[in-house]
């Protein structure tokens, strides 16, 4: 089938102990850690790389200070790896590493990775919830969640410039195999990896002109813990990018949380899944960022007491 999943991402970073701190207070497992390096896992096993110095492998970032550098893709056979490999490199190098893992570029810049899939079971138990005439939950009271820990990276949004948009689209659906699922002019191609069934596995946003990361989502088991995981990391000195809500495009709940490590992470939850009879959405205009978003007047009420 081909790719799978994110299977681990690589940033550079200046302060390594302070982005550290902020996926330690996110909820990832740190693994390994020295002073140039540090390595954290999600409960599926995809890894979070933060390298002061990163290593002759990985392409020039395409933006100053701290961003990311390279996402690696997880595939399902020896076979398939070698086919999408030996795709990605008809015009570019391709490089193996020790571990079995092809590294290259694409269009923009950004270190592409293949590697076979390592997947880990997640034990977890989303919340059930009760609504008149679907009742799931007798005689137990809900209690709060201590911590919220990310079952895995869901999809990873790239900022890339408007000339030679279609070239940086066609790398990842021609080579790679994914495939458009909602394509909005304006802005951007959402597209779907063919073994996911998130509405999308990555987002190649063209609207800021310019190269850079977007953000990574990671995907937690429901509505709660998008909450309460973001009260978490404001709780703890993180500056959050946007207000709680639910997405148009793909209809999942987010909070977004500006990172150290550059970018935004997204705490997502409840994203439409789609199979092969999705047909490919062309938007002309762009659709609204939300369905819904958290709304309060105690924002005036705040400031004029203040």
């Amino acid at each position: 089938m081909g790719i799978q999943r994110i299977e681990s991402v690589t940033y550079s970073v200046e302060d390594l102990d302070e982005c550290v701190r902020f996926f330690d207070d996110f909820g990832l497992f740190l693994v390994e850690q020295t002073d140039e390096h540090a390595v954290f896992e999600t409960l599926t096993g995809q890894t979070l790389h933060l390298d002061t110095a990163p290593g002759p492998l990985l392409p020039p970032a395409v933006e100053a200070g701290p961003t990311l550098r390279e996402v690696v893709w997880g595939v399902d056979t020896p076979q398939e790896l070698e086919r999408l490999a030996a795709a990605a490199g008809r015009d570019r190098a391709v490089r193996k590493d020790a571990a079995g893992v092809f590294h290259t570029v694409d269009e923009t810049g950004f270190g592409v990775g293949l590697t076979l899939a390592r997947p880990k079971p997640a034990a977890f138990a989303p919340r059930t919830a009760n609504a008149l005439g679907s009742v799931s939950r007798w005689n137990t009271a809900l209690e709060p969640i201590a911590r919220v820990h990310p079952l895995r990276m869901c999809h990873v949004a790239l900022n890339i410039l408007k000339e030679g948009r279609e070239e940086a689209v066609a790398f990842y659906v021609e080579r790679l195999g994914f495939r458009p699922t909602d394509v909005v002019e304006p802005m951007g191609v959402f597209m779907q990896a063919p073994g996911d069934e998130d509405q999308h596995t990555m987002l190649l946003c063209h609207r800021p002109d310019r190269a850079g990361v977007n953000h990574i989502a990671y995907e937690v088991p429901g509505f709660d813990d998008v909450i309460e995981g973001g009260n978490y990391m404001i709780d703890h000195g993180w500056r959050e990018a946007r207000r709680l809500g639910r997405h148009t495009v793909g209809s999942n709940v987010f909070r977004f949380v500006h990172a150290p490590c550059g970018g935004r992470v997204e705490y997502a939850a409840d994203m439409d899944r789609v199979d092969d009879s999705y047909e490919t959405r062309v938007h002309e205009t762009t659709p609204p960022h939300h369905i819904w978003a958290l709304r309060t007047n105690r924002d005036q009420q705040d400031a004029s007491a203040s």
